[in-house]
């Protein structure tokens, strides 16, 4: 995926790959190599050539504010894919979209079923990491299609928790 994000009033080019937790891509042209994961949502702990970083990235209807090492950025990430998505007010993912989990842990609890109709950003689990509940959330508008998961499963970093179209 190749996008071109402001930060802070700088533009940046960002061409970006994700396995897993694997990123691998360039910023600027300069290669890159880090391993990613949502601790929580909108927060992400990322290991870089050997240096650990937590960054919370937050919306709101004036855009992105990205939060690392204390120091809160103004961010946009500008993406002609999502430009029509823009125009009309709407920053949903488009498509049906696999709700993949963060990080090991176990499913405590179960928000919706499958079939029901969810808005973007309805609560559709709660996975246990570290002793910490984390709420997982729903990317877009649509319909629960799967759940993949039950209450009291372990699950890994990657696994698939459920399908909202």
């Amino acid at each position: 995926m190749k996008l071109r994000i402001e930060l802070d009033g700088r533009t940046h080019d960002l061409s970006l790959e994700r396995e897993g937790r694997l990123l691998s891509g360039s910023l600027d042209g300069r290669p890159f190599s880090a391993d990613s994961v949502e601790v929580a949502p909108g927060v992400y702990s990322i290991l870089l050539e050997g240096a650990s970083f937590e960054i919370q990235v937050e919306t709101s209807a004036a855009g992105l504010t990205v939060t690392a090492n204390g120091r809160r950025l103004p961010a946009q990430v500008i993406d002609p894919r999502q430009w029509r998505g823009r125009r009309s007010g709407s920053a949903e993912a488009e498509g049906s979209q696999r709700i993949i989990a963060p990080m090991p842990g176990k499913v405590v609890r179960l928000l919706v079923a499958q079939g029901e109709e969810v808005a973007a950003g309805k609560g559709l689990l709660v996975v246990e990491a570290m002793k910490m509940q984390n709420e997982i959330r729903s990317p877009k508008t649509g319909r629960v299609e799967k759940l993949a998961v039950t209450e009291g499963q372990p699950v890994n970093a990657g696994d698939i928790l459920a399908i909202v179209s």
